[in-house]
Formats: structure tokens, sequence, C-alpha cells
């Protein structure tokens, strides 16, 4: 009888586990999966970005390069309201917080439409109404594309917006070199990169000897310490006969604390100012609030003028379009910074990475959304809408 003997091969199954760069990308997507709010209204499909970005998030070797991929896939969601917690040293600056210059494209050229006060941009003599050339040597039209989405096939005014404006907010330590064409001559610029530098002081006030009076917030909408330096100044300017406040410097946003206690200055009574849109995961059931504003100390009765500007962002914007809801500031200025959303945090477990995604849809109490609030009194740049400000200061 014949023995047979079995020989049995083993063969290792090679099994390839994810790096943490690829765990951590499935994470940051899946997230804006579940919680992020414009995916619909904004056309974007996550999948398509999971399957675009899929080979170079494969090779990624360090936590920088990570960073840099990141900051690449935020580009898709063309909103300046996501952004990383942090960066390296190549990153771009992010806007409307680290931005001098706001542009728009007009056909198939590029103009300046606004320029911050008293910035790098403002000060190398770069002015509204110039059509720009070339950013860093390069044609306009080139320079964008890396800020345009690369998972669609169409662009939308918004996209082209968002990418002209990062691309001119510069890399954090790159050189800008700006090439315009400007009353029939081409002229060049070379403005220092925008670094927001910390104000001495929360808020600036003026009174002048027609009985007017300017309150300045210097981007402090998220310091409660504003509060009491806010009440101090509006108590010894409650005899003013116009009081213009000024919220074109609040790029970073803030929180409803300051805001609702800036705005409770200023009403007699309970009053709704913005509504919220929440929807719950995974149920898709859609949750909706009106948020109200209290009376607190003494009320300034007397006429309120609010400034804005592109450089109005999230809280300032909140404040803007509550103003104007309750009926109680003449709101005078540009389109504002149009950030999306309620931002939460969120953090990533591998590289511990965090970054914000808008979680809320938020509302002019009218209906509106707030990103497309239109001021009352819509002007072309800050210059513009100093003028009219001074000017309605003095209308009976």
């Amino acid at each position: 009888m014949k023995k047979f003997v079995i020989i049995l091969l083993w063969f290792p199954i090679m099994v390839l586990a994810q790096t943490k760069y690829q765990t951590d990308f499935d994470h940051f997507l899946n997230d804006f999966t579940n919680h992020y709010v414009y995916l619909e209204s904004q056309g974007i499909d996550i999948e398509k970005i999971r399957a675009y970005y899929k080979a170079e998030v494969a090779a990624i070797k360090s936590d920088n390069d990570f960073i840099a991929l990141l900051e690449k896939v935020t580009y898709e969601f063309y909103n300046g309201h996501i952004m990383l917690n942090t960066n390296t040293e190549d990153s771009n600056r992010v806007i409307p917080s680290g931005s001098d210059i706001f542009a728009v494209k007009s056909g198939n050229t590029y103009l300046i439409s606004d320029v911050r006060v008293d910035s790098p941009a403002e000060k190398s003599g770069i002015k509204s109404g110039m059509e720009l050339i070339t950013f860093n040597g390069q044609n306009i039209s080139e320079a964008i594309k890396p800020f345009l989405p690369k998972t669609v096939t169409n662009y939308t005014p918004a996209m082209y917006r968002y990418a002209i404006n990062m691309l001119l907010a510069g890399n954090r330590n790159t050189p800008r070199n700006i090439i315009v064409y400007f009353i029939n001559s081409r002229r060049q610029f070379l403005p220092d990169i925008y670094k927001p530098t910390p104000k001495t002081t929360l808020l600036n006030v003026m009174k002048d000897k027609s009985g007017n009076s300017y309150i300045k917030i210097n981007d402090a909408l998220g310091n409660t310490d504003l509060i009491p330096a806010f009440d101090k100044a509006l108590d010894s300017l409650l005899d003013s006969k116009a009081i213009t406040l000024d919220l074109r410097e609040t790029p970073s946003g803030g929180n409803t604390t300051v805001a609702r206690g800036i705005m409770g200055r200023f009403i007699t009574k309970e009053m709704p100012y913005q509504v919220h849109e929440y929807t719950e995961m995974p149920s898709g059931i859609v949750r909706k609030w009106v948020e109200l504003a209290s009376p607190r100390g003494k009320t300034y009765t007397g006429k309120l003028i609010v400034m804005v500007s592109h450089w109005t962002g999230s809280m300032g914007e909140g404040m803007a379009i509550g103003f104007d809801g309750m009926k109680r500031g003449t709101v005078v200025g540009t389109r504002m910074a149009g950030l999306l959303g309620a931002n939460y945090s969120y953090r990533l477990p591998e590289t511990n990475i965090g970054y914000s995604i808008p979680g809320e849809i938020l509302y002019h109490i009218n209906g509106i959304p707030r990103e497309d609030y239109i001021p009352e009194y819509l002007t072309k740049n800050s210059i513009e809408t100093l003028l009219k400000a001074m000017e309605l200061e003095n209308e009976k």
C-alpha cells in the first residue's frame, strides 16, 4: 500500500496595512461626509475627492507633506471657513484673515476690487480698479489653478473668487511680485506678505465736534475682555447724535457671547438676530432655532451705522445681519467675507491635526443665508464705505 505524503506549503499573505496618513485622510473626508452641511449646495462629491488624492496620500512620508496635502484638499470646498489649525513654512495664507487684496473675475480678466486699510498692499500703492496681469512671474489665469477644485469639470464664480484671493494672499514666506495694468501702463508692486499683528487695544474710540462718535473693533470678537471695554467706551458716548460701529477689521470671527454683549447695548427688549439650522446625523432630521439678543446696561438709542467690508468675517457677519434684522442699525459697506456656516472643531486620531468644518447654516431672520446678505448701502470698497458712513451720520 502506497503512502502519500501531503506537504502543505504556507505562503505568507501580504496584508498592506494603511499608513497613519491614509487612515487620517479617510477620517478627514468621512468627517466632511457626516458634518459638512454645504456638500449638496456646493455640488461637492467626497468620493471623487477620495479617489483623486488616493495615490498621493499613499506616497506621503512626513507630517509636513500630509499637512500640505490636506491644505490642497480644503481647496476643493472653496470656503475660507474651512482650515487646519496648523501649518508649515510653505503654507498659503488663509482668507480673509491673512489677505489684504480682494479681487474678482470679470470676463477673462481679474480686477482688484478692494484693498485692506493700512495693509502692505495699500502701502505699496495697490488700488481698486487695477487689472491683474501676473503674480510672481506667472500669468494670473495659470497662477490660480492650484487653488481651483480638481474634482469638478466646470468652475463657478465662487470657485474663481476663492482661487484668486487665495493666490493674492500669498505663501507665508514667499515675497509677492504683482504686475498690474492701470491707466494705460503696466506697473509692478512688491507688497510684503500680510501678517496680522495683535493690536494693543481691543477697540478704538473717537468723538468729533459735531457730536458723532466712532467705535472700531480690532478683530477681537472672540475675546470676552472686549465686552467690558466696549461697555466703558459706549457709556462715555451715550449722548452722541450718531455712532458708527466699524466691523471692517473682524476677519477672524469670534463668539456669540461677545456679539450678543455688544448688540444688547443697542436694544430695549429681547430680539431675534439670527437663525441656525443643524442637521442631526445619522437621522438627517433638521433642527432649526432662532437666537436672541437681550438688552443689557444703559441703552444707546440714537442713530447707529454699522460699517462692513470684505474682511468682515463669521461673527462680524453675524452681527451685521443681526443689527439689520433687529432694525437697529444701518449697514453700509461691500459684500462681506461670505464665510459659510458656523464652525465645529475636529481632530485626526493619528496625526492629531485639528481642523474646522461648518456644521450649521446661518440665516438672517428674514430667511436669507448669511453669506448672501447684501448691505443696505452697498459700496465698492472700504474708502467708499467710510465716505458713505460719514454722509449717513450727518443726515437728519
